[in-house]
């Protein structure tokens, strides 16, 4: 499926069955869960692997994420981010700098996280 930083999201079937759950259940007077929905199963496919284990990506999510030749598979615990790689490579420039300017605040969940 899609992401809103314009990468393509891959969960195994069973994550996504449990994040669909989750989704479907959001409250559909709320415009953000709306969003939500109509971006994440909205543009839900199935994709299939062909002989050598390639991962097959419909059209309009290849233009959606803007894949054309070099992509980045980027693991994120329970699914996978794909990434043109032109554009990855800027994103991640762009969040390293961003680290600098924040003063190292993070979110109250992320606080007592030890790396």
């Amino acid at each position: 499926t899609v992401d809103r930083d314009h990468c393509l999201l891959l969960y195994p079937h069973p994550e996504w069955e449990e994040i669909e759950r989750k989704v479907v259940k959001l409250p559909s007077f709320n415009k953000q869960a709306q969003k939500l929905k109509r971006l994440l199963i909205g543009h839900a496919t199935e994709c299939e692997l062909d002989g050598s284990g390639r991962i097959l990506l419909p059209p309009p999510l290849r233009e959606f994420a803007g894949l054309n030749k070099d992509v980045v598979l980027i693991g994120q615990g329970n699914k996978f981010e794909i990434w043109d790689e032109g554009v990855w490579n800027v994103k991640r420039a762009e969040w390293l700098a961003e680290g600098d300017e924040d003063d190292g605040k993070l979110p109250p969940d992320l606080e007592s996280l030890s790396l």
